[in-house]
């Protein structure tokens, strides 16, 4: 009976300790010192290279919108534009860490951006997007806003959209409602303050993203599959970190 007794209330503890442990809350991880999001790719084999600041270079942006600061790339949000690799890519991967500093903050990732719509932002020196595949990258909140505006929401997505901008691409399933957007099968975006992992592989005219650690979208028969890649002011600070990519056969 004693044995019985001691048996059971070893196992009420453990239980206890466990569900404590369950319970206690994840380490924060809006600093920028804040360690990696775990993610299954290994960004540090051979072939892979951080961009810095010396890999890009100015589309229409102003000059402060984009800074750099231990390593961490700052965007204000303002005005609407891009800034650009100073080359262009076929076939690559590309791992980017980002942070959205507010709620409902919009960006993005531009692949394969053609170097014509790039000559005419950069000439005009006005607010706009370049022509290339984007994977966007949204922050929840934006949804709560547009119900604000009363506006319609099912058209995107904020786990990870990939959708062409004025180029060719067959997005892969799920689709928004007009067939255009691939939307992400797995809602695994964190809310603005939170780090996310974005790895892209874009080969032969087919993107893939995956987000945390998961691959949730994307799409094929892509053109053009070589040009640009540019990182997206609009409207709203983020953080970028950890810009890395590999360059494939």
């Amino acid at each position: 009976m004693k044995r019985t007794l001691l048996t059971t209330s070893l196992i009420f503890v453990t239980a206890n300790i466990i569900g404590f442990a369950q319970d206690k809350p994840a380490a924060s991880t809006t600093s920028n010192t804040a360690a990696p999001v775990r993610a299954f790719i290994d960004d540090e084999g051979p072939g892979w290279r951080s961009l810095t600041a010396a890999d890009f270079t100015k589309v229409n942006s102003a000059d402060d919108t984009w800074s750099w600061k231990d390593g961490v790339l700052h965007c204000t949000g303002q005005p609407v534009s891009v800034q650009r690799t100073t080359k262009e890519f076929g076939n690559f991967e590309m791992v980017v860490e980002w942070m959205h500093e507010k709620a409902a903050g919009n960006s993005g990732v531009f692949v394969w951006t053609t170097p014509a719509s790039i000559e005419k932002l950069t000439a005009a020196g006005k607010p706009g997007l370049p022509d290339g595949t984007e994977v966007q990258i949204l922050d929840h909140g934006f949804t709560d806003m547009m119900k604000a505006k009363g506006a319609k929401t099912d058209w995107f997505g904020t786990n990870g959209d990939v959708f062409p901008v004025r180029v060719k691409m067959t997005p892969f399933p799920p689709l928004s409602p007009d067939g255009s957007r691939s939307f992400p099968r797995k809602h695994l975006a964190h809310g603005h303050g939170e780090w996310n992992h974005y790895y892209i592989r874009a080969i032969n005219g087919e993107v893939r993203l995956w987000v945390n650690g998961e691959e949730v979208s994307g799409g094929t028969a892509i053109e053009p599959k070589k040009g640009f890649l540019c990182l997206e002011s609009e409207g709203s600070p983020i953080q970028f970190r950890k810009l890395r990519v590999r360059e494939l056969p």
